[in-house]
């Protein structure tokens, strides 16, 4: 095998900074695994990149050895995670980089996946493969923040995204909604949209909104998650958008243990998956809810409401993101609370998160919060 050439700080920086913008490629449409992105250089020049396809196979570094061929000998690697180590539906892809003469690995991010953990670079060292982590490992950790929460706590990672009016309000009176922010912001919620696995509302919301839940941004409705809706009784019409597409795009309704098995048939004559959790007093035990979704591989959820979904997943700590979109004009009030029962300062001053980022979206603000 080639030796490696000199490693060079600020090029191993460049370098796993385009394998962690490919793999974002993948983001909402891997899962359950990982949105991983690869690139081969050899001698200062890109000879292969890839990132993890729909559906979560093939991986990057399979693809990255795919386009590189036999200019992959002698090279270096750039991963955004650790190579996995073990046989699921495909091979091992320690074993396709030892195969394809990968001189050295340059990985971002160790793989809790307790059948990787540390065993993907071991493999890599025995064979005499030069390995050196923690490359951009912050922004790394970020990216595959939903596989990481879904393997250490057995759920997935949760964004929840909330619109207020500039007096703390997320609708009119009566619970009639109200369009709160302007076409920028909805644009880049459309955006959290195509990179989430899924995306979760209440029955409140169903049955006051009627949402579609999709992607609506041009070319890009193949990115809409997965539409999940709690209803414990199952009272969701089947007159409802989200049931008339649930052909297109899919629907989960996760229900009470006591819900109507009647109920349950016809949505399932519909296409829509119906999952069944604990309930008390007629909430769903959320913490189950989660376990559900992360058992079918959801690895990134993003809330979308209402504002009692809201507050019972910030007041149970299953809160790790938040996206808090601020309009200028205040509704007044008599309009109902971005929070139910809760202040928003609930959120914006919770000691469990801290801000983030903060930016001007049109006429709107934009306040990005993050699990301290």
């Amino acid at each position: 095998m080639n030796a490696p050439a000199t490693p060079d700080p600020a090029l191993d920086r460049r370098f796993m900074q385009l394998a962690l913008s490919l793999g974002r490629r993948g983001l909402g449409r891997t899962w359950p695994n990982p949105a991983v992105g690869a690139v081969i250089v050899k001698e200062g020049v890109i000879v292969g990149r890839g990132w993890t396809q729909p559906g979560g196979r093939p991986h990057a570094e399979t693809e990255a050895l795919r386009r590189a061929g036999r200019a992959a000998r002698g090279a270096t690697m750039y991963v955004t995670l650790e190579p996995c180590s073990h046989h699921g539906k495909t091979p091992p892809c320690a074993d396709a980089i030892v195969k394809a003469g990968i001189a050295r690995v340059v990985s971002a991010a160790d793989d809790p996946n307790p059948q990787v953990a540390g065993q993907g670079y071991a493999r890599l060292r025995e064979n005499g493969i030069a390995v050196e982590t923690g490359f951009c490992a912050e922004e790394a950790a970020r990216d595959n923040a939903g596989h990481i929460r879904r393997m250490r706590d057995g759920r997935p990672h949760v964004l929840l995204k909330l619109a207020s009016s500039s007096d703390g309000k997320a609708g009119y009176a009566g619970r009639k909604p109200a369009g709160i922010t302007g076409e920028a912001a909805r644009g880049r919620v459309h955006q959290m949209r195509a990179e989430a696995d899924a995306i979760l509302v209440g029955i409140g919301t169903v049955l006051s909104d009627d949402p579609h839940l999709t992607c609506r941004l041009p070319g890009m409705f193949e990115r809409s998650p997965v539409r999940v809706i709690l209803d414990a009784r199952l009272r969701i019409p089947v007159s409802t958008a989200l049931i008339g597409t649930a052909h297109d795009v899919p629907v989960w309704v996760v229900c009470g243990p006591d819900a109507s098995p009647v109920a349950e048939d016809i949505l399932k004559a519909k296409g829509v998956e119906v999952l069944r959790v604990d309930a008390r007093n007629g909430r769903l035990d959320l913490p189950q809810v989660l376990k559900a979704l992360a058992a079918r591989g959801i690895t990134r959820l993003m809330v979308e409401g209402g504002p009692t979904v809201a507050a019972a997943f910030l007041q149970g700590d299953l809160v790790d993101e938040a996206a808090l979109f601020i309009a200028p004009e205040p509704i007044g009030a008599s309009g109902i609370d971005v929070l139910e029962g809760l202040p928003l300062s609930a959120l914006t001053q919770s000691p469990k998160l801290k801000v983030l980022a903060a930016e001007t979206v049109g006429p709107d603000t934009l306040q990005m919060f993050e699990r301290v």
